[in-house]
C-alpha cells in the first residue's frame, strides 16, 4: 500500500466529479443493494493507465447526456476489504485494475476491463463509456 497522502489526489480525481468513494465492504454492499437504477463502479488504481486514460476518460464521459444514476469508487491496493467486496459482485470477470463497470440492478450489464483501457487513449475510453451509458443508462434518466 502507497501513503495515503500519495493518494490522496487520485482519489480526488473522482470524487470532485461526484463519484462517491467506497472505503469498506459495508460500503460496497450499501451501494451494491440500496442505489436503484444503473450505476457506474470504478476500480481506481495506482497505474499509469488508471491517471493517464481511466479517470481521464471518466471525467470526459460524464459530460455525456445520459449517466448513470448513481457513481462510486474503490481503491485498488489501498481500500483492499472494499474492492475485494466489489470484485464479488463482479461474478464471472475476473479482477481487474483499473476498470469500471456499470451495474443495473445489483446486475454487471457492462463491463471494461484494464486490457481495454492500458492501450487506448482517454479519448476512445470516453466514447466506449458514452456508448454504454446510452445503451444501458438511457431507461433510467430522471427528469
Amino acid at each position: 500500500m502507497y501513503p495515503e497522502i500519495m493518494v490522496v489526489p487520485m482519489r480526488e480525481e473522482l470524487t470532485r466529479l461526484g463519484v462517491e468513494e467506497l472505503r469498506t465492504a459495508a460500503d460496497v454492499d450499501r451501494f451494491i443493494q440500496t442505489e436503484p437504477g444503473t450505476n457506474m463502479l470504478v476500480v481506481n488504481s495506482i497505474c499509469g493507465c488508471a491517471a493517464g486514460r481511466m479517470r481521464p476518460a471518466v471525467r470526459m464521459a460524464l459530460q455525456n447526456a445520459t449517466k448513470p444514476t448513481k457513481m462510486a469508487t474503490v481503491f485498488a491496493g489501498q481500500d483492499t476489504e472494499a474492492t475485494a467486496r466489489a470484485r464479488a459482485h463482479f461474478a464471472g470477470f475476473p479482477p481487474s485494475s483499473p476498470s469500471i463497470a456499470i451495474l443495473r440492478e445489483g446486475k454487471v450489464v457492462y463491463m471494461m476491463h484494464r486490457h481495454q483501457i492500458e492501450t487506448r487513449d482517454a479519448a476512445a475510453i470516453a466514447a466506449d463509456l458514452k456508448a454504454a451509458f446510452d445503451q444501458h443508462c438511457a431507461a433510467t434518466v430522471t427528469q
